[in-house]
């Protein structure tokens, strides 16, 4: 490997992961909101910020999301969810990346093996969903799988070395999980970004359209 875009690379694991890679002598592009003024949820934001970017790289790793849009708790009954709140997640964590995702293909290696690494949620797993709450969050990462799976079947056609995937980091300790880690084992960003990048350089295009864990183990949609 040696370019790497990462999108959200001002949050806990987008920085660890760039940081991780420059670490390993590859040259890392670092787009974000705070440092490129990308708004996610701008259609108009991220034609500007994407359509700015040039070159091929090896790896896409796209590191955005949010746990509550309008900063609330998640929602742990029916009862709780309100349509804007609900709304607001599904704009950053399913329509943002899709939006992005309109890029890759563009920029993306054009020859030799390459890989789209997109920052899902084990709770987006319908399959592996025995606690039910969290109903926001839990179905923008659906829908950001089922988009992931799409965008893996299409970028796929073309390029048959590429593996479109996404991951879950496990807990991690960041800003994003304080209030929530509670008796979930968490690890800091540095760990988190290192088993990530372990499972990345050891995807096969055979993997294009999965979602897998830190360890490099398939989670059930």
């Amino acid at each position: 490997m040696e370019h790497a875009l990462i999108i959200g690379a001002s949050g806990g694991i987008g920085a660890a992961v760039a940081a991780a890679l420059e670490g390993d002598g590859v040259t890392v592009r670092r787009v974000s909101r705070r440092d490129d003024g990308l708004e996610v949820t701008d259609p108009v934001s991220v034609a500007r910020i994407m359509g700015a970017i040039e070159g091929e790289f090896d790896l896409i790793f796209i590191a955005i999301g949010v746990l509550s849009a309008d900063g609330g708790a998640p929602e742990k009954m029916l009862s709780a969810i309100k349509a804007e709140a609900m709304a607001g997640a599904m704009a950053v964590n399913a329509i943002g990346p899709a939006l992005i995702l309109q890029h890759v293909p563009r920029l993306l290696r054009k020859d030799g093996p390459s890989v789209c690494a997109v920052l899902s949620a084990r709770v987006g797993s319908i399959g592996d969903n025995r606690l039910g709450g969290w109903y926001s969050y839990r179905a923008s990462k659906a829908a950001l799988n089922q988009i992931v799976h799409g965008a893996a079947i299409e970028i796929g056609r073309k390029r048959k070395e590429t593996a479109v995937v996404a991951l879950h980091p496990g807990t991690v300790a960041t800003s994003f999980t304080a209030d929530y880690a509670a008796r979930h084992k968490t690890v800091p960003p540095e760990e988190a970004a290192r088993n990530l990048i372990t499972v990345i350089k050891g995807l096969t295009p055979e993997q294009n359209g999965g979602f897998y864990d830190y360890a490099g183990r398939e989670i059930v949609w």
